[in-house]
């Protein structure tokens, strides 16, 4: 491996007394897909950091306090040793050298048996299972006093913790949150830490249609494409991934799922897997996608090699496809970047733009959730809210009919 090291990396890795270290360190980034320039910057900042671990294993409170002590002082430092601290936490995780601090106190074991109750005997995925997780956490930490048990908590006690979240996230996140407690309360009543039921708690209540529209207006969306800067950094891909969701209605999991061989350039069809119906959909691609499309494969995607089969990239390191979560975290850039006074910043808003766009030029409810993947009506028309300028179009004058004094009229 050293021999494919550049010349100021393997110098550094013949006088540094951490070689042994620096080097294992420097292959995994290497089989990360770091770029040798950023893979030289980590090493520089790790060999100050060493000296002040406790050993080759170490828990994440040592390895963030050593990492803050080194980084302070010069403005620049604190953001690059940051980074530098959460790549070297993934190394040492996948070699199973961090050490978990210690949270919870007693009530480690409790989380560990819920969280294996999850898994076992009600299946949850990943995701669903650190959603319960989180909440059990600020339960525990916020929720009970500082001297306070679980076999002493009250039902005002889970109130006033629902009350305190209720100020912190939405309702229809607040039922979310209290559905993770009335099942941990339930469990640790089977395992005899409370003493009885504590799951009668009130959820909020939420009804469909109730949300304002979220469709943007068609001269909002062209003005937020317009004003992404083209020959900026991963300016042509964010660009095209926001062209893609709001002229063709494809979700975040579904952009980030496309290939290089997703595109069909003699036909000019757009393939794409369904991720909620594990449907294939074929979309024609109008010529000024096109036209986008291998713009930005000519001046970005085409440099960033073949390794890699997706379509859109991450444009810093590690090199690789791009996540979900990135495509709506791009999205608020480019609308903080455009100067744009959105209420909500949510993605999903390209999205029903999409929808409403295709309802306003006569389009039917069914086609519509056909393109976008739904399986059933009430899923589409969540997209299609109308506010109530729209709805003034189509009201009907009523006439003015005169009723003789004292008869009973509608």
């Amino acid at each position: 491996m050293s021999t494919e090291l550049p010349s100021n990396t393997r110098a550094l890795l013949a006088r540094s007394v951490n070689a042994p270290e620096l080097r294992a360190f420097s292959a995994w980034l290497g089989s990360e897909h770091y770029t040798p320039f950023v893979v030289q910057r980590h090493l520089l900042r790790l060999e100050q950091v060493l000296p002040r671990l406790p050993g080759p294993t170490c828990k994440a409170d040592d390895l963030h306090e050593a990492f803050n002590a080194v980084g302070r002082g010069v403005p620049s430092r604190p953001p690059a040793f940051r980074g530098t601290e959460r790549v070297y936490a993934r190394f040492l995780l996948a070699h199973g050298r961090l050490l978990k601090n210690e949270q919870g106190g007693r009530y480690v074991s409790l989380c560990s048996d819920y969280q294996r109750e999850l898994l076992e005997l009600r299946g949850l995925s990943l995701s669903s299972r650190g959603q319960h997780a989180r909440t059990v956490a600020d339960l525990l930490a916020r929720g009970l006093g500082p001297d306070q048990n679980l076999s002493t908590v009250t039902l005002v006690d889970i109130e006033r913790y629902v009350a305190l979240r209720s100020r912190e996230v939405s309702r229809h996140s607040l039922q979310h949150v209290v559905a993770h407690l009335r099942s941990f309360l339930r469990f640790c009543h089977g395992q005899g830490e409370i003493g009885r039921p504590l799951d009668a708690i009130e959820t909020p209540r939420t009804y469909r249609g109730e949300l304002p529209p979220m469709a943007l207006d068609w001269s909002v969306v062209q003005a937020l494409l317009r004003s992404i800067d083209l020959a900026s950094k991963a300016g042509r891909r964010d660009h095209c991934i926001l062209h893609l969701m709001v002229h063709y209605g494809l979700r975040p999991s579904e952009v980030v799922a496309l290939r290089l061989d997703s595109i069909n350039w003699e036909t000019g069809v757009l393939h794409v897997v369904q991720r909620k119906t594990r449907c294939d959909l074929f979309l024609p691609l109008a010529t000024q996608t096109l036209r986008i499309l291998r713009s930005y494969l000519a001046h970005e995607r085409l440099s960033q090699g073949s390794l890699h089969p997706e379509l859109f990239l991450r444009a810093r390191c590690p090199s690789g496809a791009i996540e979900n979560y990135a495509v709506g975290d791009l999205f608020k850039k480019r609308v903080r970047l455009a100067k744009l006074e959105l209420p909500g910043q949510n993605v999903y808003r390209l999205r029903h733009t999409f929808a409403m766009r295709l309802l306003t030029q006569g389009v039917g409810v069914k086609a519509i959730g056909d393109v976008l993947g739904h399986h059933s009506l009430e899923s589409t028309c969540a997209y299609l809210r109308l506010d109530t300028d729209m709805l003034r179009c189509v009201a009907i004058e009523v006439p003015e009919i005169g009723h003789p004094r004292g008869e009973r009229h509608a």
